[in-house]
């Protein structure tokens, strides 16, 4: 049986970063998506170092030829979704515009995914993950107290606040349509996803539980239990003991006594606790504080590197990782219709034959294409 998204079929423009990341997520899942770019319609389906353009056959058009689009056009008749990452007013220039497919297909889904958004002051400006969350307010808060924001690598704007909520458009755009609805456009914005994930900092503003003093809270290392520390050997230990009882397991298990200490809660002495525990933790290595704090539920774990992750026994028992190697598995999972990683990222181009067989174009088609230098 295949994954719980089997018998979607979903047209991909092809982009870099959270478009492909939103069409790897819907893949793993069980659409059958083509991506379609500007490659080598002759390439060999040798690996590619993009985890991110797996599970989908890269099928090479030229968008700018006629009969390129004229391809596409067909296509989208028989498709679900579509999926595009270019700036706004690019594809309806190209003829690839929602009203351009929605003539051929009025129920397709048109999913849309830049760092602006449609519409507004910057819509049509270039941007990057790091601009698109500075303006959302998810940078500010990210570091420690007294320096500048860390950007978050491009996690929170590409992928959370982008791709991934691109993907869950699809799908509701879609469930949407099969519930007696029509196409329509889902303009995932990475600004707006960024601003969304931030929804639980704002109720804590809101609350006036949260400091716009950076590093200062809960949840940004202003309190000595939840921080990274360093042990003995250079590597880190992450703490998160939030609840009481978490606590008092993580304070066992430095050899301090509670009753010793000041209140968990009381701002006033956070600094000075960080101090200590700081200290503590340079005591031991890395593998002597796990041996310590696995078997409790003190919130302590060690901060791997991305080499270390999959070697890990928990994800090793879960399958974290594919064949224990670099390449994340499907998430999440399912009990019933499993996700799977069904070919891995190959070559660019490399799928056009089979790619566009598989969605009903002829072999004489194809080869007229070719003729025609509508392909690659």
């Amino acid at each position: 049986m295949g994954g719980p998204l089997t018998g979607i079929k979903i047209i991909e423009l092809a982009g870099i970063g959270p478009s492909p990341y939103a069409a790897m997520l819907l893949a793993d899942l069980g659409a059958d998506i083509l991506r379609l770019e500007r490659a080598d319609p002759n390439a060999a389906a040798d690996p590619y170092w993009d985890l991110l353009l797996r599970s989908r056959s890269s099928v090479a058009v030229n968008l700018k030829h006629e009969d390129g689009r004229a391809l596409v056009l067909d296509l989208v008749e028989s498709a679900d979704a579509l999926i595009e990452g270019f700036r706004p007013g690019v594809t309806e220039r190209l003829g690839l515009g929602p009203d351009d497919v929605w003539e051929r297909n009025d129920k397709l889904v048109y999913g849309r995914m830049t760092g602006w958004g449609q519409d507004g002051p910057l819509s049509a400006r270039a941007g990057h993950d790091i601009n698109y969350i500075s303006i959302a307010g998810a940078l500010w808060p990210i570091g420690r107290e007294g320096d500048k924001p860390v950007p978050p690598l491009n996690l929170v704007g590409d992928f959370g606040g982008g791709g991934m909520l691109l993907a869950f458009g699809i799908v509701a755009g879609i469930l949407n349509v099969r519930n007696g609805g029509v196409g329509q456009v889902v303009d995932a914005a990475m600004v707006d996803g960024a601003s969304s994930l931030m929804a639980m900092t704002h109720s804590f503003l809101n609350a006036g539980l949260w400091r716009e003093e950076r590093g200062t809270n809960l949840l940004d290392t202003g309190a000595h239990f939840y921080e990274v520390y360093e042990t003995a050997d250079g590597k880190y230990m992450a703490v998160g003991a939030i609840e009481r009882q978490f606590y008092a397991e993580l304070v066992q298990g430095l050899g301090l006594v509670a009753e010793e200490l000041p209140g968990q809660m009381d701002r006033e002495h956070w600094g000075a606790m960080k101090e200590r525990f700081a200290a503590i933790f340079l005591t031991k290595t890395r593998d002597e504080w796990c041996a310590i704090f696995d078997d409790t539920d003190a919130c302590v774990s060690p901060v791997l590197s991305p080499r270390e992750a999959p070697e890990h026994p928990h994800n090793v028992a879960r399958s974290t990782f594919a064949s224990g190697d670099l390449a994340p598995s499907p998430a999440p999972r399912f009990s019933k219709t499993p996700g799977s990683i069904t070919r891995p990222a190959t070559t660019p181009g490399s799928g056009t034959d089979d790619g566009l067989r598989r969605w009903g174009v002829s072999e004489e088609r194809v080869a007229s294409l070719r003729s025609a230098g509508a392909l690659g």
